[in-house]
């Protein structure tokens, strides 16, 4: 696999849960560094959810390894971001057996 095609500029965040004032928690997510991605895009589909649509692109992203435990290593419940854009991680995994590069499975989320 070439670096050259990692081109994507995505910031890896990871959920936090915080009081908000009333007794319950909210969701922030806290950055933990930027990671350049290669992106392939899967088939998609739209779906209604409530009375406007959604479509879910799943995507396939590429990312250099980092070593277990690491803040810098996607795990799955992370998420990506791309300017505006949000890549929910599902699942990650070794690219291939050399282990210098992991795969995760992503959901982008658009409301049409």
């Amino acid at each position: 696999m070439k670096r050259s095609n990692f081109r994507w500029p995505l910031v890896l965040e990871a959920p936090v849960e915080v009081a908000d004032g009333a007794g319950g928690v909210r969701r922030n997510w806290i950055a933990q560094g930027t990671l350049y991605a290669k992106l392939e895009a899967l088939t998609g589909r739209e779906a209604l959810s409530g009375e406007s649509g959604v479509s879910r692109q799943p995507w396939k992203i590429t990312v250099p390894a980092a070593p277990r435990g690491a803040a810098s290593r996607p795990t799955a419940r992370q998420r990506f971001r791309h300017d505006a854009r949000i890549f929910m991680i599902a699942s990650v995994a070794d690219a291939d057996s050399t282990g210098r590069f992991l795969t995760c499975r992503a959901t982008e989320e658009t409301t049409v």
